[in-house]
């Protein structure tokens, strides 16, 4: 059944509804009461301090019925009081309404100390990549103006943490051809960002930990000009299933691996629940084994829903906690946040482009990537408008026709602040649906063979 509803997801979402009209933005607050994070080489910073996230992924209705969690101030304010009792200090939202305002749940999780990471794809305006022909096509102005004017709503929130530019577009290797768009996507909106004068929001991408090609997409995604590189790279990571221990589990292999990468690593998914779940990740995740290479990650997920990670029920409004939850407090309560800064690395270097291979099927030069749309220029002067919401699409609305440009060709690249949220002006991809995250559903299934053929997954 699970299957079954990932293919409904992936069918519905090759088919793109007509460009919204937009709806009249009521101007939006600043949430304040956090110090905004920066990046400082391989780490997020609070200040002074090192920043190690702590956090779940929430999406209540699961991804079958996509919603705007933190739209509806009610049910906000109801699991604020849970994400406190957790200890939490960032949530993983995959859809917002673009078209709403967000103040006061922003600003209740300010208040409790709780920082966004947010996809700012919707499941029609999101990169499809059904095939080269429809990412081409799907790559468009309209798609860019409805990313843009989520931009436009969270860049004001101070607890703004980072966006993602996309989610699990590679999920297999015979999707790596899709990475060039990916990181256009990131260029675009690193330079929206500096265009609006916006302060510096971190742009990156949460992966599918595909063992063919995992190191290749991380070092591309770190290639390159700085106008196209990611701010930092994050991993949908299921392959520690309780009881294993981290000397028998990949992750040992994988901090070797990225021991020289240039920039924030963090597990944008964790948390396998192949067994009874324990968590003892926690004390790994959190500790001198991983705390030089990683800051922290995102268990999935909050709220029960079909793929059954959750931590707790929602019925008829009211929010009661399963096993799980006191399972994760009791895993947090044992392992605090790390009070030093964890050995990070301050040189922040590009990584060397990968080569392509069978496993690796992008064709493109390493300086080249998708020209920006035309016309995105009246975004980057006079900021995105009113966002489309959740209706409508963009995935048609582009062409077939290929066209490159170099990696920073129209690029703005000054203009963020380091600081707090700017004024500006105002104005989840998954590949096909952004909020559906393939890994909880295919990684039982591949820890489930690996464990009966023997196989490797470094």
């Amino acid at each position: 059944m699970k299957f079954a509803i990932a293919a409904a997801s992936v069918l519905a979402a090759g088919v793109a509804a007509s460009p919204a009209t937009p709806t009249k933005l009521v101007p939006q607050k600043r949430a304040t009461g956090v110090t905004p994070i920066t990046i400082k080489g391989n780490a997020f910073f609070q200040g002074d301090k090192r920043f190690y996230i702590r956090g779940v992924d929430y999406q209540p209705g699961g991804p079958s019925e996509p919603k705007d969690p933190i739209a509806d101030t009610e049910s906000c304010k109801r699991d604020v009081a849970k994400f406190k009792e957790l200890g939490l200090n960032t949530i993983r939202v995959y859809t917002v309404d673009n078209s709403k305002n967000h103040d006061e749940c922003m600003q209740a999780l300010a208040d409790a100390g709780i920082y966004l990471a947010l996809d700012v794809n919707s499941r029609y305006y999101s990169l499809n990549r059904a095939s080269q022909k429809a990412i081409q096509k799907s790559y468009n102005k309209v798609y860019l103006q409805s990313v843009f004017a989520t931009i436009d709503i969270f860049a004001k929130y101070d607890n703004t943490l980072l966006f993602f530019s996309a989610n699990e577009v590679l999920d297999a290797p015979d999707t790596s051809a899709c990475a060039p768009y990916v990181k256009a996507v990131n260029r675009d909106m690193k330079s929206y960002i500096n265009a609006q004068g916006y302060r510096n929001i971190p742009v990156g991408y949460s992966a599918a930990d595909v063992t063919a090609n995992r190191l290749e997409m991380a070092q591309y995604m770190n290639c390159g000009p700085d106008a196209a590189r990611a701010d930092f790279y994050a991993f949908n990571d299921y392959s520690w299933c309780d009881p294993d221990e981290y000397s028998t589990t990949d992750w040992a292999q994988k901090v070797k691996n990225f021991t020289d990468y240039g920039k924030p690593l963090f597990l944008s998914e964790y948390g396998c629940n192949r067994n009874k779940r324990e968590f003892k990740q926690v004390a790994a995740l959190y500790s001198d084994k991983m705390w030089s290479v990683y800051s922290g990650g995102l268990v999935y997920e909050y709220s029960q829903e079909e793929a059954d990670y959750g931590l707790v029920d929602i019925k008829d409004g009211k929010v009661s906690t399963r096993p799980d939850y006191d399972a994760l407090k009791t895993a947090f309560s044992k392992t605090p946040i790390p009070t030093d800064n964890g050995d990070f690395k301050t040189d922040g270097k590009a990584s060397a482009c990968p080569k392509k291979s069978n496993l690796w099927e992008v064709d493109m030069a390493d300086d080249q990537l998708p020209a920006m749309p035309d016309g995105l220029d009246e975004y980057f002067e006079n900021g995105a408008g009113n966002g489309p919401g959740l209706t409508g699409g963009s995935q048609d609305a582009g062409s077939e026709e290929q066209k490159l440009a170099p990696a920073g060709s129209g690029a703005v690249t000054t203009g963020a602040s380091a600081g707090s949220s700017a004024t500006g002006s105002q104005g989840a991809a998954a590949g096909l649906p952004p909020p559906f995250s393939a890994a909880p559903l295919i990684t039982g299934a591949v820890v489930l063979f690996s464990a009966l053929v023997g196989a490797s997954l470094l």
